[in-house]
């Protein structure tokens, strides 16, 4: 062999160890994770992006899930994109008009403003979408930016799906799930959002704040992280039906570890449940502890 065959053989022997290796210690954090799924009456999906190359655990993580409100992360993305490109300003005005709050829906911002008829600027109306969660808010913006295709042609991948605004999504029991993405797909996401290959450095500043200011969720992935522990997320959550199942509760999200400031990245959806909405929530919060002491022991 000459040299230059050598230092091939060297470094595919070398990735294949790196990559074994990797696999074998998402291995053991998928087997402490269903653990804590062990018995649990739900469908659920998880997806973690750790903090070195191939570092994946998943559990169902290339099936699909409804997405709920976790959507308007996407729907931010194909805003800010606007934005980057000079086809919208953050600070131009939007005038909410009174019609368009709806009622039957969830809706701090109609809460607040009962009236309507006033005008916010767009930074104004994506943060009460990201961080407050407010659904008709975000009905006003996919309107502004041409409905669901644009964000879809925006994310443009076939492992997500959006056709239904939140008016639709409310329409009946099953138009709640027609917006759809796998684990895997929402978490490579959030870091390819995270290392800037979505949006520039500033909306992606911008988008991140909103997201560590979100204010729904907080017995999710938060629940039982410390209150100093940066977690920039977006929560989902549908209707419970009368046999007391629930179709959805969901979050997506980035856990900074606050040793090093490296990023873990994490979707978890919990799906047809017919565990408590307490409980629900708990796996979730259970499985982001897990995670975050893994990774923080590392």
């Amino acid at each position: 062999m000459n040299p230059k065959q050598i230092i091939l053989l060297f470094l595919l022997i070398f990735t294949n160890i790196t990559i074994s290796s990797q696999t074998k210690q998402n291995l053991v954090l998928q087997k402490q994770i269903e653990k804590i799924l062990e018995n649990k009456k739900a469908d659920v999906g998880i997806s973690i992006i750790g903090i070195k190359k191939n570092d994946l655990t998943q559990i169902n993580g290339d099936k699909f899930y409804p997405m709920l409100s976790t959507v308007k992360f996407q729907i931010a993305l194909a805003i800010l994109n606007k934005v980057q490109k000079g086809e919208l300003s953050m600070n131009q005005k939007l005038f909410v008009k009174k019609e368009e709050l709806l009622e039957n829906t969830y809706s701090p911002f109609k809460k607040e403003y009962p009236n309507g008829n006033m005008s916010i600027t767009l930074e104004e109306a994506i943060k009460w979408m990201v961080s407050y969660s407010d659904n008709n808010l975000t009905d006003i913006l996919l309107r502004l930016i041409d409905g669901p295709e644009t964000v879809q042609n925006f994310i443009n991948s076939k492992n997500f799906v959006i056709k239904n605004d939140e008016e639709d999504m409310h329409k009946d029991w099953e138009s709640q799930f027609v917006n759809k993405v796998t684990p895997n797909e929402a978490a490579h996401l959030l870091k390819k959002f995270n290392d800037k290959k979505l949006l520039n450095k500033e909306n992606t500043i911008w988008l991140y704040n909103a997201m560590l200011n979100n204010k729904s969720g907080a017995n999710r992935i938060k629940g039982n992280l410390s209150e100093k522990t940066k977690i920039a997320h977006r929560t989902g959550t549908s209707f419970t039906n009368d046999a007391g199942m629930t179709g959805a509760i969901n979050d997506i999200g980035i856990i900074e570890l606050p040793a090093n400031n490296k990023k873990i990245f994490i979707a978890i959806f919990v799906h047809d449940t017919y565990e408590t909405f307490e409980n629900s929530e708990k796996i979730i919060a259970e499985i982001s502890k897990l995670v975050f002491d893994y990774y923080n022991k590392k």
